[in-house]
């Protein structure tokens, strides 16, 4: 590191170099095998990668998955290729967290999301604060001030009452910390079976006041990734409140709003180039999404990676790389890279951004790909989520 919150470009290539050096060394062992040069076969597979991703999104299973819902690789090609693909429009196609509109000459960002955590109820939140922090932090890493939210709910005959209390005194409360007002809703019931319990979906409306124009698109070579904080809290708390596992950790989620904190790097750095926050898919599907849009690599720091011991620790007992597990109160940002060291004063003088840090940068080699250089020194690509090894945890 140069700075606290500057990478020095050299390890990547010290890295690179050590690992071709032991290849080919390897590959000289293999006598009487005729081999590409190892730079050739890397990017053999780096070609195909790439080839891979640009083909036509097609859905090849017959029925939904639980894959399907799991915001990686079977999230993007359900969305790209049915959804997308039927409601194809300019506001659309950006695919960001919230739409952004304008009304008579107004700027407005447009959100909806919908929530079907289980357990309803867990350390550090419930369903209920969680729709409503959810959609006033899209909209707010959309460079939007949240203002109004509409509730719908889904019950399932025989939900107790009580419980429907809790829930909505939690939104309530939730909204008044965010600023924000439930101003329209709606209600259905089905029969017992045919639900558990309690969904509930959030769309939210807010202004863009600022100038600014974020989209993953418009990240740019040389910028800085920052996280406001320790990922994976979230995800691992919903498994844990599930108790399936034997498996006993202080951990709660993150479920917050990130309007304030949002607001506070914005007036310290006008020029941030996107946000989003880490919801399905945790910080590695954000990173994807990056490389993808803006045609970049991106390569990032597990040394540099925020995490708790705690959350590591379950993580490696589950099986789970926290890259890919969910938050639900941290945001990813991008920035250029001499705004970098003001970003990260700007997040840590917030309640919500107290352990931001930055986890890498973008760069020109190698578009499209992500790739983490390991605590040992090495390095791999970190592509989309395959499979949902946590479903339901939003």
């Amino acid at each position: 590191m140069t700075t606290g919150h500057q990478d020095n470009p050299t390890w990547v290539d010290e890295a690179l170099r050590e690992h071709d050096e032991q290849l080919e060394v390897d590959a000289a062992d293999a006598a009487g095998r005729r081999q590409l040069p190892l730079a050739d076969r890397e990017q053999q597979v780096l070609d195909r990668i790439d080839r891979a991703r640009r083909r036509r999104p097609r859905v090849r299973e017959e029925r939904i998955t639980m894959s399907h819902g799991a915001g990686g690789k079977a999230t993007q090609t359900l969305i790209e290729a049915v959804f997308l693909d039927a409601f194809r429009n300019p506001l659309l196609e950006p695919l960001e967290d919230a739409a952004q509109l304008t009304l008579a000459g107004t700027r407005v960002a447009f959100t909806t999301d919908s929530y079907v955590v289980k357990p309803l109820f867990f350390p550090g939140g419930d369903i209920g604060d969680l729709a409503v922090n959810g959609t006033v932090n899209d909209l707010s890493v959309s460079g939007a001030t949240p203002l109004f939210l509409s509730a719908g709910f889904i019950l399932e005959e025989g939900f107790p009452v009580a419980d429907l209390n809790r829930v909505t005194e939690s939104m309530r409360d939730a909204a008044a910390a965010a600023g924000v007002r439930i101003v329209t809703g709606d209600t259905k019931v089905v029969e017992k079976g045919k639900a558990d319990g309690c969904y509930i979906n959030t769309a939210g409306v807010g202004l863009i006041e600022r100038d600014v124009h974020l989209g993953v698109a418009g990240a740019q070579p040389g910028d800085v990734i920052i996280v406001s904080g320790p990922i994976g809290d979230h995800g691992i708390t919903i498994m844990l409140a599930r108790g399936e596992l034997d498996i006993e950790a202080d951990i709660e989620s993150d479920t917050a709003p990130l309007n304030g904190l949002v607001s506070d790097l914005l007036d310290a750095v006008p020029n941030v180039r996107a946000m989003r926050d880490a919801t399905r898919g945790g910080v590695a599907t954000i990173l994807n999404e990056i490389a993808k849009a803006a045609n970049v690599g991106v390569l990032v720091s597990e040394d540099d990676i925020p995490v708790r011991a705690e959350v590591r620790g379950a993580s490696e007992l589950l099986g789970i790389d926290p890259m890919y597990v969910a938050c639900e109160g941290r945001l990813v940002a991008v920035v250029p890279a001499e705004t970098a060291d003001r970003a990260v004063d700007a997040m840590r003088g917030h309640p919500l951004g107290r352990e931001a840090a930055v986890i890498g940068r973008v760069r020109g080699e190698q578009p499209g790909i992500v790739q983490l250089k390991t605590a040992f020194g090495g390095t791999r690509i970190v592509d989309l989520l395959v499979g949902d090894p946590l479903p339901r945890i939003c």
